[in-house]
């Protein structure tokens, strides 16, 4: 009995020292080491509408995981130079970075083979392609997703869907625009490879210029016209004091996506909860990042059109003009999808699920858009 008696004290002793010890170590587990990351962007500081939806992100990440989570997010330029960042992320030297991905198709790519790969242009837009409803159906019920991250596998790259920043408009023009034939010999900055391909059938030249530094170019007559987003983005830049012809619709960027893009080691070394607070975060601030565009457009239109009248002139692209480009676009778009098997599977993927879609939105919106138009 008396044995008994020991072994219980005993016992009980040993539960209330580990009772105990959980209780001193209990902050410990708590207070458990933070994942810190870094990401950049492709965007300085003075695009609002790209920055906040970067720093949305990293709150989000950041709330939804008590703490555990925090990205420090830098425009370009800060740590680094806006088109450095897609190499300073495959290579691990930052975690994750928020850009176009039409800005890999050449400079980035080539470094790791003697091809281009074209395929990366359809994760961001198509000329006279889907809208950004569209581009997320695709990315989120259609394959689309599942063939980016299938193209940026070897890079070490894990790709998102960022914000859709569409529809865009078609640019600041110095001279007025008629016909087709006033593309020859035209310089104009493009941020998409696909659209400034189509200029360069046209007979234009197509110059990739980082966002902060288009004011420059174009008022020093270094280039003849520019396009960046849309109304709010481009008056930050000044823009609107540079070329007087502003014209619409932006047909080479109708479903812009951003991109959020994540090292594929970090990515992978998270635990499972917080890639999906990740992935989650990710897909939220589409909806924020899109109203945020949606709005400041329509408050920056508005201010063009009541305090730089006359100074500024908003044209719609005659319609032989854009019928024009979209027959040079259909002939840009199937040159470069037939460059590499990964770019003939992607446009495969994105034709078909236009094809399905469009029906729809013709019927769903395009009569009533022509409607409150009119």
């Amino acid at each position: 009995m008396s044995e008994r008696r020991r072994f219980i004290t005993t016992a009980s002793g040993l539960v209330a020292a580990a009772a105990t010890a959980a209780i001193v170590d209990a902050p410990h587990v708590i207070a458990q080491p933070k994942i810190q990351w870094r990401m950049s962007t492709a965007f300085s500081a003075a695009f609002d509408v790209h920055l906040r939806a970067a720093q949305q992100m990293a709150k989000v990440v950041e709330e939804a995981s008590g703490g555990r989570f925090q990205i420090a997010v830098f425009p370009g330029g800060q740590i680094m130079q806006p088109f450095e960042c897609f190499d300073a992320a495959s290579q691990g030297k930052i975690d994750a970075f928020m850009a176009n991905s039409y800005y890999w198709t050449d400079r980035k790519y080539r470094q790791h083979g003697p091809e281009e790969e074209p395929a990366v242009e359809w994760f961001s837009t198509v000329p006279f392609g889907m809208n950004t409803e569209g581009m997320s159906a695709w990315f989120l019920q259609g394959d689309g997703l599942k063939l980016w991250e299938e193209t940026y596998a070897p890079f070490n790259l894990v790709p998102r869907p960022g914000p859709g920043v569409a529809p865009q408009m078609a640019g600041w023009f110095r001279k007025k625009t008629t016909t087709i034939a006033d593309f020859k010999g035209l310089k104009m900055r493009i941020g998409t490879g696909l659209g400034g391909k189509v200029y360069v059938k046209a007979g234009g030249t197509a110059v990739l210029t980082p966002g902060a530094d288009i004011y420059a170019e174009l008022e020093r007559g270094v280039i003849d016209a520019a396009e960046w987003i849309g109304p709010h983005d481009d008056m930050k830049l000044g823009l609107h004091t540079t070329a007087r012809y502003y014209y619409y619709p932006g047909w080479h960027e109708a479903g812009t996506m951003t991109e959020f893009v994540f090292n594929k080691k970090a990515y992978e070394g998270l635990p499972v909860e917080l890639r999906r607070i990740l992935d989650h975060a990710a897909a939220a601030v589409q909806v924020y990042g899109l109203s945020d565009y949606h709005a400041k457009n329509a408050l920056a239109l508005e201010h063009l059109k009541m305090d730089f009248k006359g100074k500024v002139e908003i044209i719609q692209l005659p319609g032989p003009v854009l019928r024009d480009l979209r027959k040079l676009a259909a002939e840009v778009v199937r040159e470069q999808s037939e460059k590499t098997p990964m770019a003939r599977k992607v446009h495969a993927s994105f034709s078909k699920f236009q094809a399905l879609v469009g029906p729809w939105d013709h019927v769903a919106e395009g009569a009533y858009h022509q409607l409150v138009e009119g």
